[in-house]
């Protein structure tokens, strides 16, 4: 069950459940769709894997499993994730 985190990691911007610019790593890392494009180049700055769109759930299933309340907020270092990025944002995520 994905927790459906409500802001984005890098730049704390609200991502409601409803939120089309929701993006997510295979381990739920959530960054809204701007970083992910302009800052992170499709880059997890946790795992390196890849970014997809995050689902919305529906709204007949949010009281029996509500969307999480763990805000996870870390900003990346840009002199740190600059070497990370040099290194991997030419590689496939399948093949990272």
């Amino acid at each position: 069950m994905l927790e459906i985190r409500t802001i984005c990691e890098n730049c704390k911007k609200d991502l409601p459940n409803e939120s089309k610019d929701a993006m997510i790593c295979t381990f739920e890392c959530t960054y809204c769709k701007d970083c992910v494009e302009n800052i992170l180049q499709n880059v997890c700055p946790n795992c390196t894997g890849g970014f997809e769109k995050r689902p919305i759930r529906p709204k007949n299933y949010l009281d029996k499993y509500p969307v999480s309340d763990k805000l996870v907020y870390n900003p990346i270092n840009p002199k740190e994730f600059k070497e990370l990025l040099l290194k991997f944002k030419d590689i496939s995520p399948l093949e990272r």
